[in-house]
């Protein structure tokens, strides 16, 4: 999620410029009030609100996934394979119809990470049992860990190359790598969380699948972060 929905920019980046420039100087009340709905209408997207929905839907995720009864896991899965869709949606929106802001391109990764990293967090709360191998402690440890601290770390990279020049940020742009693993990521957490539902077919199968699946994105977060350093080294050295 965290890098395939990243795509809520700025398309007109002058228009607050061009609103304060055409404004009288001593604009009436009505027009004041008018200038501020419209400055509202271009903060709050449609983009910006479907974002804002994934970060709501976070407390709704934690509820329903400790509520023991058949539509508590059915809800589980719901909502997180919702926040997976309107994750591609509202970049799509955004620039299909040009809706990109400044708070939403802000907004929709830390959605992203929020989400994931519930569900991982969720899913070592109480592990399933793999067929092949039992009740395993660290078997959903070890890759929540790995793609957890990969975002943590790529974050404050970015934050870092943001600050200092535009060569950084270009080094740490979203690449098919990451692509890659936000795909992996969401179909294996929604395979484990709707293995949770013991009246779905075929439990033994899912939730191998959903682990493997997990491990090769916790494999291509840690490679993507690999790559990510390595383009920041050599632009350094340059």
């Amino acid at each position: 999620m965290s890098d395939m929905g990243s795509e809520n920019k700025i398309d007109d980046v002058g228009w607050y410029n061009h609103d304060s420039q055409d404004q009288p100087l001593s604009a009436s009340p009505s027009m004041q009030i008018h200038n501020q709905q419209q400055q509202h209408s271009k903060f709050l997207t449609l983009p910006t609100v479907l974002t804002l929905g994934r970060v709501a839907a976070v407390p709704l995720l934690v509820a329903t996934f400790y509520a023991d009864s058949w539509w508590g896991r059915t809800a589980t899965t719901s909502i997180f394979i919702v926040a997976a869709i309107t994750d591609w949606l509202d970049g799509y929106l955004a620039r299909k119809m040009k809706l990109g802001t400044a708070f939403g391109a802000f907004l929709d990764p830390v959605a992203d990470k929020l989400m994931v990293a519930a569900a991982l967090i969720l899913l070592c709360s109480r592990p399933l049992e793999v067929a092949m191998s039992g009740e395993v402690p660290w078997l959903f440890t070890v890759p929540t860990t790995a793609i957890i601290g990969r975002e943590i770390t790529m974050s404050a990279v970015r934050e870092w190359a943001a600050s200092r020049n535009s060569k950084l940020l270009e080094a740490v742009a979203v690449n098919n790598l990451g692509k890659w693993k936000t795909a992996t990521q969401m179909i294996s957490l929604t395979i484990l969380l709707a293995a949770r539902d013991s009246s779905l077919e075929g439990p033994g199968i899912l939730v191998p699948s959903g682990v493997i699946l997990l491990y090769i994105s916790a494999g291509l977060s840690v490679w993507s972060l690999a790559v990510y350093v390595s383009k920041i080294w050599k632009v350094l050295l340059k």
